[in-house]
């Protein structure tokens, strides 16, 4: 009798329509879930971290099931995965794949770090000027001061 060679990866089901966010930091995928406010989730979603990576190592993906994301949930994934890519689903298929990519001004979606910042304390709308992409740096639009990678958080 033939000895069956082991299992060594792990079959997931496809999702008819919706949206795979791939490529993301195994360090970021928990931050990613978060700030979609995808654990509130109802439909189908797929969580994968740490999963072996030739371009990355590791990495990690989420897939959501009848979800397609607007511009300023991609610039949030942007900002906290720079390398994930996007692959939208329709009846099984691949329609669009692309990577995200970090915009040169955010609009609403983050929170000034400056107290006194009057987005912080009026009900205005934050701007922020993307200062450079690589170490993430945003310049806000009222106070002119620079929140770094590290301190960004995001609105409500």
């Amino acid at each position: 009798m033939e000895k069956e060679e082991p299992r060594k990866e792990l079959k997931v089901s496809a999702i008819e329509n919706g949206t795979v966010i791939d490529h993301i930091p195994s360090q970021n995928v928990f931050q990613v879930i978060k700030i979609l406010n995808l654990s509130n989730y109802m439909n189908q979603l797929l969580i994968g971290t740490n999963l072996d990576s030739n371009k990355m190592g590791k990495k990690g993906i989420i897939k959501v099931s009848n979800k397609f994301f607007k511009s300023d949930e991609i610039n949030k994934i942007a900002l906290v995965a720079p390398s994930a890519s996007l692959i939208i689903i329709k009846n099984f298929q691949v329609v669009e794949k692309g990577k995200v990519s970090i915009p040169d001004q955010i609009d609403k979606i983050v929170k000034c770090f400056n107290p006194n910042c009057i987005t912080n304390t009026e009900d205005i709308p934050s701007i922020f000027t993307v200062i450079d992409k690589k170490e993430l740096k945003l310049r806000c639009h009222y106070c002119e001061k620079i929140t770094a990678k590290d301190n960004i958080s995001f609105r409500e």
